[in-house]
Formats: C-alpha cells, sequence, structure tokens
C-alpha cells in the first residue's frame, strides 16, 4: 500500500498560524504535522570564505561568530571528513580551526595535528575557542579482517574525543579528556568522552559538554559539566527517548536569555528545554524537526540546522530539510531556509517502510546535506556549515 506525501506542499502545515504558544506546539509531539512552509527572507552567499590558494573545503559542521559579533570563526575537517589518513598512518599538515573576517578572509589558522574530526564550536565570553573531536586514530583493522588479526601499529601520538581550548589568537589553552578517549567495552572515565558533539560555557566559566553520536548501546548521551579550570563535576543523561534524562544524539547546545539550556536531541527529532543547573526538563519541542546545530540570538531568536530529515532518517522524510528560524520564547516559527536538495521531493510510505523520491523519480538524496552547524552574527547574517556538500554558506537578508 502507498500513501505519498508531497514535501514543502500540503504536508506542510505551517503550525505558526494554527498554534500559538510552545505548549501547543508540543503538545503535537513526535507525530506532529511537518513545518515545511514559510517565508525565506534570505538570499544565500556561495564561495564567501577565502582559503589559501589550493586549499579545498573539507567537511564542517563548526561555526561559531567572534566576541565582537564579526568574525567568524570554523572548525574544518583537513579538505575531507578526517584529519586522519588511515592509509598513510598519519595526521593531515592542514590547520583545522580558522578565522575569518567579515570579508572572507582568512585571518588565523591553528589547530594542525590536534583533531581528527572538529565537530562542535563555542566562542565563549571572554573569546576563547572551544572545539569538540568528534573521533580518533587509533588503529583498527582492515574491513573483512577476522576479529583476532594483528592490530595496525599505533601512531606516535594519539588525538580524539577530546575538547579543546584556543585562546582569542589561536593557542592551545586546555584539554578536556583524555587522548583516544573512552572506547567502547572498556571501562569509562566519566571525565573522558566517546563522540563529543558540542560545547557550551556558562556564564561563571562553568563548561557542558553534549556527548554520544549513536542511537544504540553502547553509544552514550549525557551531558558532562566541568568548572572553569577543567575539574569533573557530575555527569546526566543516558541513551533513551524518554522525554526526562534521556537523550538519543544530544547534537547541539545553547541558552537563552532567561538561562535555559536547550539541547538538540537529534535522533528524538526534538528540542529539549531544561533547566541549566538541575537539567530537569521544562518543555519539549518538535516543530524545529531534527536539529544537528542550534544556536540562539541576543533577541531570543532559534536558527535550527536540520540537516538529516529524509535523507539520513527516511521515517522523518515529511520534514524538509533546512533552517527553521523562530523564538525561544513561544516557539513559533517564523521563517525557514529550506535545502535546496529537499526541494520537490516526495515521501511515501510504501508496505510500511518509507521511501523518498526527487521530483524525476530518481531516487531521494542522501547523507547529511544543507547546514549541520549555524551561527548568526550581530547584523544577522546567517552562515550554515555543511558535512555533505563541504562547505560554508553566508545567508543574508533580502
Amino acid at each position: 500500500m502507498r500513501v505519498n506525501v508531497r514535501t514543502g506542499v500540503m504536508a506542510g502545515v505551517y503550525l505558526v498560524a494554527a498554534m500559538t504558544g510552545a505548549r501547543m506546539l508540543a503538545q503535537g509531539g513526535a507525530a506532529m504535522p511537518p513545518v515545511n512552509q514559510g517565508p525565506n527572507p534570505y538570499q544565500t552567499i556561495e564561495n564567501h570564505f577565502k582559503l589559501p590558494e589550493g586549499r579545498a573545503w573539507g567537511s564542517t559542521s563548526a561555526v561559531d561568530i567572534d566576541k565582537d559579533g564579526k568574525t567568524i570563526w570554523v572548525a574544518e575537517r583537513c579538505s575531507a571528513n578526517s584529519c586522519w589518513d588511515a592509509a598513510k598512518g598519519q595526521m593531515s599538515p592542514l590547520d583545522t580551526l580558522l578565522k575569518f573576517d567579515t570579508s572572507g578572509k582568512l585571518l588565523l589558522s591553528t589547530g594542525k595535528g590536534l583533531m581528527v574530526f572538529p565537530h562542535g564550536i563555542h566562542v565563549d565570553r571572554d573569546g576563547n575557542v572551544w572545539v569538540t573531536d568528534g573521533q580518533d586514530n587509533l588503529p583498527r583493522r582492515r574491513p573483512g579482517q577476522a576479529a583476532d588479526a594483528p592490530l595496525p601499529p599505533a601512531p606516535a601520538t594519539i588525538v580524539g574525543h577530546q575538547v579543546h581550548k584556543f585562546s582569542p589568537d589561536g593557542k592551545l589553552l586546555m584539554s578536556l579528556g583524555k587522548p583516544g578517549g573512552n572506547q567502547p567495552g572498556q571501562p569509562a572515565d566519566p571525565a573522558s568522552f566517546y563522540q563529543p558533539n558540542d560545547v557550551i560555557t556558562y556564564p561563571n566559566g562553568d563548561i557542558l559538554v553534549a556527548e554520544g553520536h549513536g542511537n544504540a548501546a553502547p553509544s552514550p548521551a549525557r551531558l558532562v559539566r566541568f568548572d572553569k579550570t577543567g575539574k569533573f563535576l557530575r555527569e546526566f543523561g543516558k541513551l533513551g527517548t524518554g522525554t526526562e534524562g534521556e537523550f538519543m544524539q544530544p547534537h547541539g547546545l545553547a541558552f537563552d536569555s532567561k538561562g535555559r539550556l536547550f539541547v538538540a536531541d537529534r535522533s528524538n527529532n526534538r528540542i529539549q528545554i531544561l533547566d541549566a543547573e538541575t537539567y530537569k526538563t521544562l518543555d519539549t519541542w518538535y516543530q524545529f524537526s531534527r536539529l544537528s546545530g542550534i544556536t540562539i540570538d541576543k533577541n531570543d531568536i532559534i536558527y535550527g540546522a536540520d540537516s538529516e530529515s529524509g535523507s539520513v532518517n527516511p521515517p522523518h522524510g515529511a520534514w524538509m530539510r533546512g533552517i527553521r528560524i523562530g523564538s525561544a520564547r513561544d516557539g513559533n516559527i517564523t521563517a525557514f531556509i529550506p535545502d535546496p536538495t529537499s526541494v520537490g521531493e516526495t515521501f511515501s510510505m510504501v508496505d510500511g517502510k518509507p521511501v523518498m523520491k526527487k521530483a524525476d523519480g530518481t531516487p531521494g538524496a542522501t547523507g547529511t546535506l544543507a547546514a549541520e552547524g549555524v551561527a548568526v552574527d550581530a547584523a544577522g547574517n546567517i552562515y550554515g556549515a555543511e558535512v555533505g556538500p563541504r562547505a560554508v554558506k553566508k545567508y543574508t537578508r533580502r
């Protein structure tokens, strides 16, 4: 039996007009109609950022704005999707952390050899830059090798699954977690990580890390808190779908003006709004879809980047990928920048299975598309960091 839904048309019930207030929006729950329609007051500017001659963009999900409100920090995966070349057994010679001015000119680069998979980024109140590294360079057997086959030799320097703090001028100041992280099947150090996704700092300097990039055990799914010196304080959360203390890929973090903590709970297709001290759930919002990245500006406007609906998660295919923009105060969505590759796609249930197709009938796009990381400068320009397309795009008001 086939049931067709055209994304972006009738299925995209625009809930802003139909519902007012976060409470009503949240009541729709995981089964609420998709929010796909809305004005797009932005134009896309490609190739805004200028890399050194001969260097191409790699995958990037990490973008944030300097404390000056103008210059842009990007953490990039060495013109590839990893800074570790397993075949050669060596790290890339490229810097991973880049700073650009408003014109897109490269001002500073640093971080060579420190990270395998730059993932999340945060600029704190003092202008320090925090970056999470979501993979490692530990030796692994080749696909198809026996489970007891000898491992390749370990590299001289182990890196990965850490959180690094850089000064405003790019000097490494601190690293949280042990190099190589908590490997599955081994005893875990609560102060170390496996696949940390994002990081944010509190007004008093405390550090919060969102960890866990898988949807099944033994993947962690927790928030890990440290004081400003890097001392482990506590952890919270576990893998699951419940609305109290459970996450599945907590992928992005943001604070609103009230100090509430917003967690982009990606594989649960929702935002969890928590008390920032007790981590008690205050509300659960589904209208922003499957968020990989989230930021909230000084006016309490949320910018949420959905890079996976349909393409990575077919059951969420009725929701278009793109950047949804709305209010952190009441949850209403006011604008939507659609992923160009999702326009015209159709979502169907065929014999109980989700199927995505392009307008010409060919299979729908796969993989992570559009912006995964998102940031907004003081002038209201939006920046989207893209993993699949390997780009950083700028969006300005028309």
